[in-house]
């Protein structure tokens, strides 16, 4: 067996990574001696009466929530880039150098921090960030350890060959709780104004109705699980809701926690989940974004529960993006998933 595939997933491809990361950097020398001239973005255009100018700040946000928000508070008065693209899994996104590059040339980078965006730390170690503010948001919230319940895989990659912990990993999902989707949007929009003080007033009116729309998010889940018969879900996937079920009082079983690489849950794992919705005559068991049914199939076919999607919004597909689709469209789905799910 070769060496990388003993490595757990996750430290696998730092060569590579390294030496992606020194291609980079030189690219982003050669660059620097364009005059401090950007790269046109796709589908930007000038502003009436500034032909051939544009002097909006450039926003890179790593993953989709961020990307959304931005958009909510700033609509087209700031440049845009998501690095992440539509349809990946942020857990096994590596950046091109065409990614560096753009982080490079951010007014405002956008992060989440946490195990999945280790390679953003390796990216920023190499770049002069003098003239960027960057927000990592896990920095923002209160963030709690990732958790094993009954029935969920073990991780072998969570462990020494002797058998004890590596370290303590804390969930990274904090953006599926509409409370700290708030939090976080307050922060941000705090930032983009301090880095474009022109806007200012248009980036506070657009984030105080926003943050409204999330408080009614916000009521709308509580409700749905105050009238709920059940508090308990069923994922057959991975669980990157911790903040969202520690938010609204939810209990839960699923197949891996949040930022498992695992994607094939084993037979006992099945038919546990399987036994636990017909002992609490559960009616939905839910599947993630981008990612298979067939688990929830299987249980669907033992018990008759109905599989549903539950969205974390960590990212959406290619179709989804060019149509705009939002972080409270993507939620509101939700509130009537999970309210088939409580019945």
């Amino acid at each position: 067996m070769e060496l990388n595939d003993r490595m757990p997933l996750r430290y696998r491809g730092i060569t590579w990574f390294m030496a992606l990361l020194g291609f980079a950097v030189m690219a982003i020398s050669i660059w620097g001696c364009n005059a401090g001239q950007r790269p046109p973005e796709s589908g930007k255009v000038p502003a009436a009466g500034q032909e051939g100018k544009d002097d909006r700040i450039l926003v890179v946000t790593t993953i989709f929530p961020y990307y959304d928000f931005v958009r909510q508070i700033a609509g087209d008065r700031v440049k845009l880039k998501l690095v992440v693209p539509a349809g990946m899994d942020s857990h096994s996104f590596e950046p091109t150098p065409a990614d560096m590059i753009a982080m490079q040339e951010a007014d405002v980078l956008i992060c989440n921090g946490g195990e999945m965006e280790q390679w953003v730390e390796k990216v920023l170690g190499s770049l002069d960030t003098s003239h960027m503010k960057v927000l990592t948001m896990m920095d923002y919230v209160d963030v709690v350890e990732e958790e094993h319940v009954e029935g969920m895989e073990e991780e072998e990659e969570h462990r020494h060959e002797d058998g004890f912990e590596m370290h303590i990993e804390y969930d990274e999902h904090i953006w599926t709780s509409p409370v700290n989707a708030r939090a976080i949007v307050k922060i941000i929009s705090q930032t983009l104004s301090e880095a474009a003080p022109r806007e200012k007033s248009r980036f506070e009116d657009n984030t105080q109705a926003y943050l409204k729309e999330l408080k009614e998010l916000d009521s709308q889940f509580r409700q749905v699980v105050n009238q709920g018969r059940l508090h308990m879900i069923v994922v057959a996937d991975k669980f990157p809701f911790r903040y969202f079920a520690d938010e609204y009082g939810l209990s839960y079983r699923a197949a891996f926690s949040g930022c498992s690489g695992d994607t094939e849950p084993s037979a006992r794992t099945i038919a546990y989940l399987i036994d636990k919705v017909k002992e609490d005559r559960i009616p939905a068991v839910y599947y993630l974004e981008l990612s298979s049914h067939r688990t929830a199939e299987i249980i669907q076919e033992e018990t008759g529960a109905m599989p549903l999607l539950l969205h974390s919004c960590h990212n959406v597909t290619r179709k989804q993006f060019d149509e705009g689709v939002t972080y409270l469209q993507l939620m509101k789905q939700n509130v009537e998933n999970l309210r088939y799910g409580l019945e």
